[in-house]
């Protein structure tokens, strides 16, 4: 689940009907799509795909999940003694220096209750979701002001920006006919803006869109022509997966020359036979690869622009994303990997 898909939003305090429907409304717009509402306000769920939670005067409607205002020891055991019998869990309280949220979360560990906590800022967010490095399951925001909800989403939709570094081309070599990867976004990108894919987990060249003109085609920026289809490309979160597990609906991490990086939902994944050609490039210290369609339109990205695949030549310098250790399953590993 990303960040976001933690984040439930209250819709149900306002009196205002009309106000209520705005921070759905807001909350939709944003990418939220967990929300709690009022019995009666059902209607709200015509304005977009949602999973919604109903309340009747302040409690859940459903007795498999409670919400508690904690405000001393009675009620901090009280909500640890539901632990396991309820599916989900809201706690709240004005002070947890007071009562130790570690204290909920390590009794809540494996018992199957999520526990969420009521969050009225982005800085309360952020300190819930990291609390004991796991964090509560989620939160639930409380505020009604537009603005904050969009800029809550925003933050919580954003990725981490990555380092890239630049490595030396030491060979282009034509292949023969192999299958290949397109991958069709859901989201338009902008030259220098691509994925990062590579025949090595620990090496991934920032392959760049298909948004430049061509004498052949008309531009593409929804799509990159990755790869062949064992290759390795960078999702969310630190993961890999191979582009041959690609399909719509998965989320992939877009980055671009700046190392800056956000998150595309894929709508196609074309896999397709084509002449390949292996790039060659080495650090200094090792040589890394990566197989890629023999064509014009595919491009891989420099400090200073782009460069098709087809014009690459020996010293050369193109940009990736270097790690260390392997992958198990798309998860980074610290263990001795060797990929040649």
């Amino acid at each position: 689940m990303t960040a976001l898909g933690r984040i439930i939003l209250r819709a149900d305090g306002p009196e205002s009907e009309s106000e209520r429907k705005d921070i759905v409304t807001s909350g939709l717009e944003s990418g939220i799509t967990s929300f709690i509402l009022r019995e009666g306000d059902e209607k709200f769920e015509t304005l977009g795909r949602m999973e919604a939670f109903y309340t009747r005067e302040g409690a859940f409607s459903d007795p498999n999940l409670e919400i508690i205002d904690i405000d001393g020891p009675e009620s901090q055991e009280y909500a640890i003694s539901l632990a396991g019998k309820k599916k989900i869990v809201i706690a709240s309280t004005t002070d947890w220096t007071v009562i130790p949220l570690e204290n909920l979360i390590a009794n809540y560990e494996g018992t199957g209750t999520e526990l969420f906590i009521r969050a009225d800022n982005s800085e309360q967010t952020d300190l819930y979701m990291s609390v004991m490095e796991k964090g509560v399951d989620g939160v639930i925001f409380t505020s009604a002001s537009a603005d904050e909800i969009r800029s809550l989403a925003e933050r919580y939709s954003a990725s981490p920006d990555i380092s890239l570094k630049e490595v030396k081309i030491v060979s282009v070599t034509p292949m023969d006919v192999g299958d290949r990867v397109c991958v069709d976004t859901c989201s338009m990108m902008v030259p220098g803006e691509g994925m990062l894919v590579g025949s090595y987990s620990d090496c991934l060249f920032l392959v760049q869109s298909e948004s430049e003109d061509s004498g052949y085609v008309s531009s593409r920026p929804f799509r990159v022509n990755a790869g062949a289809v064992h290759c390795y490309i960078e999702a969310p979160n630190g993961r890999t997966m191979y582009l041959s597990e690609i399909s719509a609906g998965e989320r992939v991490l877009l980055c671009d020359s700046k190392g800056r990086t956000r998150t595309a939902t894929v709508g196609r994944s074309k896999i397709e036979r084509r002449p390949l050609i292996m790039v060659t490039a080495t650090d200094g210290e090792r040589e890394y690869s990566i197989m890629l369609q023999n064509a014009e339109t595919i491009k891989m990205v420099t400090s200073d622009g782009s460069i098709s695949v087809t014009m690459l030549k020996e010293g050369d310098r193109v940009l990736v994303k270097l790690g260390t250790g392997g992958k198990h399953f798309g998860m980074p590993v610290n263990e001795t990997v060797s990929e040649k």
